[in-house]
């Protein structure tokens, strides 16, 4: 698989996502929501920066259980109950991202839900990948 970020100069500069992504490849990978689920599906963390953690590596045990690698991922959407509060934590998520996913960024969108399906998430990621 092959992968192009694309950033063109007329939009403004992405911090922590990418504008576009092309990519080429012989498998896509569908990625059902993930929230901070622990194995007997409970929600845990408490705040915002410790769901997002547990979602991102739910997301990342599911891509690579399909034989994906963070750099395979070409879209995600994180969907937010609280859109401000991501934004005050956006340097930690930031972190956390480049941490467990590196800087090969996706295509992404924050959006934000009035609640999600355990009503104690505060965040769930979903998106898709192309494998080789």
């Amino acid at each position: 698989m092959s992968t192009e970020r694309v950033n063109p100069p007329e939009l403004s500069p992405p911090a922590g996502f990418s504008h576009a992504v092309v990519a080429s490849g012989s498998r896509v990978v569908f990625l059902a929501g993930q929230t901070a689920l622990d194995a007997d599906g409970k929600v845990v963390g408490r705040t915002l920066p410790e769901q997002f953690e547990r979602a991102l590596a739910n997301l990342l045990a599911a891509l690579t259980a399909a034989g994906g690698t963070p750099s395979d991922l070409a879209r995600v959407t994180v969907y937010a109950t609280d859109v401000e509060a991501y934004r005050r934590h956006a340097p930690e998520l930031g972190r956390l991202w480049r941490a467990v996913a590196g800087r090969d960024y996706p295509a992404m969108a924050v959006v934000q839900v009035v609640r999600l399906w355990d009503a104690e998430a505060m965040v769930e990621l979903d998106g898709f990948a192309v494998l080789p």
